[in-house]
């Protein structure tokens, strides 16, 4: 993974700083997942479409947020607090919120250099995604 030493600690950024970040972050690591499933660009961007959405990362945070420790669900909650200004039509507020979160705690663990938790995170979520 791409290594990026901040300034600052991450936890003094933003919000919604957090989850910019994060949100490559997290697709990078689903595009990698689905290399696994096919090698064909059109099913590969069908299935990123479906991992990749607000309603489906509300869900992942859920199956996982027993298992943050109290650092990370500090981290989970400003991503869920942060005062978005635009949320797409096709999207709830809630889980936008919750994805956003999602987005925040990957970008945070990023910005840590804790690609080893982002891993065990990510991982423990596609076993729930796959097995539901």
């Amino acid at each position: 993974m791409l290594e990026y030493k901040l300034e600052m600690p991450p936890e003094q950024l933003p919000a919604l700083t957090l989850a910019y970040i994060g949100d490559a972050v997290y697709e990078l690591y689903v595009r990698t997942h689905l290399l696994e499933q096919s090698h064909k660009v059109h099913s590969l961007h069908r299935l990123a479409i479906n991992r990749v959405n607000n309603n489906t990362q509300s869900d992942l945070l859920a199956k996982v947020e027993s298992e943050l420790t109290e650092e990370e669900m500090a981290i989970v909650r400003r991503g869920r607090n942060a005062n978005v200004h635009t949320i797409p039509h096709s999207a709830d507020r809630a889980q936008y919120q919750k994805a956003t979160a999602l987005e925040a705690l990957f970008g945070w663990l990023y910005l840590q250099g804790r690609h080893e938790r982002i891993n065990e995170l990510f991982n423990r979520m596609m076993e729930a995604n796959d097995a539901a």
